[in-house]
């Protein structure tokens, strides 16, 4: 188990324009952690601080106790891993596109993997161009666990996915969360936040407006914040 992301005065974006402005608040890495907000509120912008796709401009990230600018990005990326809205695929088969995050990777490790994420093993073989999209956002999440990350973030990665496909993914993410594999979770749909979420930070315009689990952000004096988490 390892401690919470903290940020601290955070400014991030363009100098000239940031999309965060001066943000403090504490992500926990436990359960399913939900970035809640209106498009442009600078989710995606916060949730890339967090293995040092982006630095910030402004102010200090850490995890776990230690300043995120203090680590090397290739194996914070390691540790933090990351599923993003398009899952990018690589030339070759899946096997090829798993050995990316595992050079070495053995054909019954990656089957393994596979299994893992709900895939049957005979894709190993199969050109990764081939997949369906929901398929190639499964391979793309058995590629970020194959580098045994502290915690997983992910960037509204079921957005471009079929019903049937969505709730597959959910299923796997919650099985991940339940098992030990801490997550935050960028999403615009509020059906699926409230299926998963254990705990929220709404976004808006830059800043924090609330961060806590939904039943608390379900009584929030603001209605703004209601309404983004879905409050019946």
């Amino acid at each position: 188990m390892v401690g919470p992301f903290e940020l601290r005065e955070v400014t991030a974006g363009p100098i000239d324009a940031p999309v965060l402005r001066s943000v403090s608040v504490e992500l926990p890495c436990r359960g399913i952690t939900a970035l809640a907000g209106p498009s442009g509120a600078g989710k995606s912008t916060l949730l890339r601080l967090l293995n040092r796709l982006d630095d910030p401009v402004a102010g200090d990230v850490r995890w776990d106790g230690t300043d995120l600018a203090s680590w090397d990005p290739v194996e914070l990326r390691r540790r933090v891993g990351m599923v993003f809205q398009r899952p990018p695929v690589f030339e070759g088969t899946v096997l090829d596109n798993l050995r990316v995050a595992s050079s070495g990777l053995a054909p019954e490790a990656a089957a393994t993997a596979l299994v893992r994420v709900g895939l049957e093993t005979e894709l190993s073989g199969r050109t990764a161009a081939d997949l369906s999209g929901g398929e190639a956002q499964r391979m793309c999440f058995a590629r970020a666990m194959l580098t045994e990350p502290a915690v997983l973030l992910a960037d509204e990665p079921t957005s471009s996915l079929d019903g049937a496909s969505r709730r597959t993914l959910e299923s796997l993410a919650a099985d991940l969360a339940a098992g030990g594999m801490p997550m935050l979770w960028v999403s615009h749909d509020v059906e699926q936040l409230r299926r998963l979420a254990d705990h929220v930070v709404v976004l808006v315009d830059g800043g924090v407006a609330a961060s806590g689990s939904l039943d608390e952000l379900d009584r929030h004096d603001d209605p703004l914040v209601r309404e983004l988490v879905g409050a019946p």
